[in-house]
């Protein structure tokens, strides 16, 4: 079995084994039989909900383990794997614990009916108890789930990590558009860049500048001589007369 085909089927088959953990919790268990006169009837079916209510709590979570191992990573299917075999281990510790004394497993059920809640007189009421074969049926399943989380261990290092390659390509492009958004001054912000060493107000006048053609300052402010960005003609400038000036003076007789 290769890689690609192994993942897969770990999967599902953890997946029909949280199923039948499931249905084994939702089945008849024990059907307790009562002494005659003790209560209004002389039999109570106690289900895996009553025998064993931790049951359903451990599969859902098993099958929402074996569900996150189709992205995790080599690392977290270890985790993942480890918390299967604990799960798989308290499925069959429940279900032997519930098979050693029906009786109190069913205390619940007998006690609704009878109108008891201490154990030793639900036991006074109790003639027989017949159980079923879905105790054993969820006890083979976390047995199963033990299996596959060992299994998980094993073949894991074969699976292939998650694809980061979308991720990578999402997170830049993520990156480049909060890099090319605009800031929106505000208290915090300027608050933030005086914690950073920088001044706000130089902050400010560079973002209320981009995308803004630059402004040629006036002859007045630059000392009489008017700035042009290079490579334009210094119409006005005092090249220009100085031009004029030398054309002149060749022209002249």
């Amino acid at each position: 079995m290769n890689a690609r085909r192994s993942r897969p089927l770990v999967v599902v088959a953890g997946l029909a084994v949280a199923g039948i953990i499931m249905l084994a919790w939702t089945q008849t268990w024990f059907t307790v039989h009562l002494h005659a006169g003790a209560a209004v009837t002389a039999r109570v079916d106690a289900d895996g909900a009553a025998v064993v209510p931790q049951y359903t709590a451990l599969a859902i979570a098993s099958l929402a383990l074996f569900l996150a191992m189709t992205i995790a990573g080599r690392v977290v299917r270890i985790v993942l794997a480890s918390v299967e075999v604990l799960l798989g281990l308290g499925v069959v510790v429940s279900g032997i614990s519930a098979l050693r004394d029906p009786i109190a497993a069913a205390k619940g059920a007998v006690g609704e009916v009878a109108g008891v809640s201490d154990l030793t007189a639900v036991r006074r009421v109790v003639d027989t108890v017949d159980v079923s074969a879905w105790p054993a049926v969820g006890i083979a399943g976390g047995v199963l789930a033990v299996l596959l989380g060992v299994v998980v261990l094993v073949v894991q290092r074969s699976w292939p990590g998650p694809s980061r390659k979308y991720g990578a390509a999402t997170g830049g492009a993520a990156a480049q558009a909060r890099a090319a958004a605009p800031v929106e001054r505000d208290a915090v912000v300027d608050w933030d860049d005086l914690s950073a060493g920088v001044d706000p107000t130089e902050r400010a006048a560079v973002d209320a500048g981009d995308g803004v053609e630059p402004v040629v300052e006036d002859e007045a402010a630059n000392g009489g001589e008017a700035a042009v960005a290079p490579g334009e003609d210094p119409v006005g400038s005092k090249g220009r007369r100085s031009n004029d000036g030398a054309e002149a003076e060749r022209g002249a007789p």
